[in-house]
């Protein structure tokens, strides 16, 4: 059970934007711009990242289709309590090494050591999940804690069977509202973004790749290893990573949590914003209680 807490931050998502180009500190207004990474490939990556609040880091985490907007609801009611660090990487461009999911957390990894003071908090959903996942198991020294939402990693439906090279925009709407409980979440900008990003040569085929190596990477036995602290956030009408994936990551997480949302997909920090930061408000207060003691 997790202990009360209240939310008291401002309401309003619009704030002037300052950028920066090579480190993230404390902001009272948002910090937007583009951070460069290294991974496996050896290859410069541009990663987006939006920054705000002050305090120990919670570093959100997105899936395959994911953006920093998906994440701003939410975190922006938590600034009071962390510095909220947003990474957007850019996955469907990734080729090479760094097009999986083994390179993926390298990427993210390089950037937590470059880029933010750590440990963190990691906050990932479906892929992003997955990488946080990785990351506390690959790089524990990193990680102070996890919060999960319908992270891959133990069982999911892939969103690519029957994807062609260039996907049509009808194949991707179908996509993308299997993501939801209400239909009417799919925002026409996100399946505009999507679809153009996976119909430039090689998107898809990133799409594809990430999403069999994140398949073929079943932490299984592994997931016990973990030793951090972990909140799982599910939706109980996710068919993407469903109800019997969450139970398992459960049982088998030695130190973790479970919060189910009703009425909720694979997106709970889109279809129920304010209740997904509730649930990692109270999650917090109650680490930082026990760490005061």
């Amino acid at each position: 059970m997790l202990a009360g807490a209240a939310l008291s931050l401002p309401t309003e998502k619009q704030y002037p934007v300052s950028s920066f180009t090579t480190s993230i500190t404390d902001s009272t207004a948002p910090a937007e711009g583009t951070l460069e990474v290294t991974g496996l490939s050896g290859r410069p990556i541009q990663a987006k990242v939006k920054a705000f609040g002050s305090g120990k880091t919670l570093c959100f985490l997105h899936g395959l289709v994911g953006l920093n907007d998906h994440w701003e609801d939410s975190a922006m009611k938590l600034a009071d309590r962390r510095r909220c660090v947003l990474l957007e990487m850019p996955l469907l461009n990734l080729r090479g090494d760094d097009c999986s999911i083994t390179g993926v957390t390298d990427l993210t990894a390089n950037f937590l050591r470059e880029h933010v003071d750590g440990p963190v908090s990691l906050v990932g959903n479906s892929f992003g999940g997955h990488v946080a996942l990785r990351l506390a198991l690959d790089y524990p020294e990193l990680v102070d804690s996890l919060i999960l939402a319908g992270s891959s990693g133990l069982i999911e439906k892939t969103m690519v069977k029957g994807a062609q090279i260039r996907p049509s925009r009808e194949w991707l709407a179908e996509k993308l509202e299997e993501l939801f409980y209400d239909k009417s979440n799919v925002r026409e900008e996100d399946l505009d973004r999507a679809h153009a990003e996976l119909s430039v040569r090689g998107g898809a085929r990133a799409m594809v790749r990430l999403s069999r190596s994140a398949r073929h990477d079943h932490l299984g036995d592994r997931i016990k290893d973990i030793k951090s602290p972990v909140l799982l956030v599910w939706g109980r009408q996710d068919v993407v990573t469903p109800p019997e994936a969450a139970e398992q990551f459960a049982n088998s997480l030695p130190d973790s949590r479970m919060v189910w949302f009703d009425k909720c997909g694979h997106a709970p920090m889109m279809e129920w914003p304010e209740k997904f930061a509730q649930a990692m408000a109270e999650f917090i207060d109650e680490r930082d209680a026990a760490a005061s003691k």
